[in-house]
């Protein structure tokens, strides 16, 4: 494996086209009121929850929503933010599980 620059990193070209895909998208999101993005994760969560029958899939696509940003944040994040990251994309998986697969 070739050796970076130093400060730089090397990143591999999965990570890069996902990177570049989510560009837009992001540019996106962060151009809207900080309010907004969090205000629709958490009226797709409380929907998701209430809804019987389909409303697991609002929960699915929060919990997406959620593990595409942790997974675009990785290498950004220290220990501590990625324990907390990963454990809000834990509790979304189990909620989304819980309604999907009723007893």
């Amino acid at each position: 494996m070739p050796s970076a620059p130093v400060g730089c990193t090397l990143v591999s070209p999965l990570r890069e086209s996902l990177e570049n895909a989510s560009a837009p998208a992001l540019r996106t999101i962060a151009s809207l009121p900080r309010a907004v993005p969090f205000l629709a994760v958490l009226a797709l969560m409380v929907a998701g929850a209430f809804i019987p029958g389909w409303g697991w899939v609002l929960l699915a696509v929060v919990t997406l929503f959620l593990t595409w940003l942790l997974v675009l944040g990785w290498p950004r994040l220290t220990t501590p933010e990625r324990l907390m990251r990963i454990a809000v994309v834990a509790i979304a998986l189990a909620i989304t599980v819980t309604q999907a697969v009723p007893r």
